[in-house]
């Protein structure tokens, strides 16, 4: 892609993760184009690219829409993460060094200090989240799973669900990974793969259950 695609890519990209637009929100070229700052070339380019993370979607008619996905949709989304994330669990149990365990019980700290603010810090929670969930990741030493959750992980789904978190839902979160600290420290990697799929199973039903009362 040329850098004006580029840019024109990653700034959609933004605004489609920010939550500031509506999913089945209608987005026309001209519009993207005065967000990016740049022509309709590099805006057709960059649509093309989200078309094919899922992140766009096009009509019959052409016209370009936020993607809307239905609870089937979301619910093979959380599967497919389930398996991933808990393979990765799995494979990060045999791995994780002892400063890496530290390093994720420093991070959930901050997870948990998000969460008793009043209101919960979402946006500080949804990045101590994302920081634990890497280091899982890359502890796996797996790039082929690296690049396939990360295209998963980053939909605008995961701050949907953070959205719909109620406080308890955002301690059991918490709580969630205080026990996956404790199968890795046991070098345990079913205990570790078990506790990510029960871990993203609840997040699965808070975020289908809240989409279905929107609707």
């Amino acid at each position: 892609m040329s850098r004006a695609s580029e840019q024109a890519y990653d700034k959609i990209r933004a605004v489609l993760l920010s939550g500031a637009v509506r999913p089945g929100e209608q987005l026309t070229e001209d519009q993207l184009a005065q967000i990016t700052g740049v022509s309709r070339t590099p805006v057709r380019e960059a649509v093309r690219r989200l078309e094919g993370e899922m992140l766009l979607v096009r009509s019959e008619s052409k016209r370009i829409f936020v993607a809307d996905w239905s609870r089937d949709d979301i619910d093979e989304m959380f599967t497919l993460r389930q398996m991933l994330e808990g393979h990765a669990a799995e494979r990060a149990a045999h791995r994780l060094s002892a400063e890496e365990i530290d390093r994720l019980e420093t991070v959930n700290q901050e997870l948990h200090e998000a969460v008793k603010q009043d209101p919960p810090d979402v946006v500080r929670f949804l990045d101590a989240n994302r920081s634990f969930h890497e280091i899982i990741t890359e502890a796996a030493h797996s790039p082929r799973l690296a690049q396939v959750l990360a295209q998963l992980v980053e939909q605008p789904i995961v701050l949907r669900t953070a959205r719909s978190y109620s406080v308890e839902d955002l301690r059991q979160s918490a709580r969630d990974h205080d026990e996956l600290i404790s199968a890795f420290r046991a070098g345990d990697p079913e205990w570790a793969r078990a506790v990510m799929g029960s871990h993203l199973r609840r997040a699965f039903h808070t975020f289908a259950d809240a989409t279905e009362a929107e609707g």
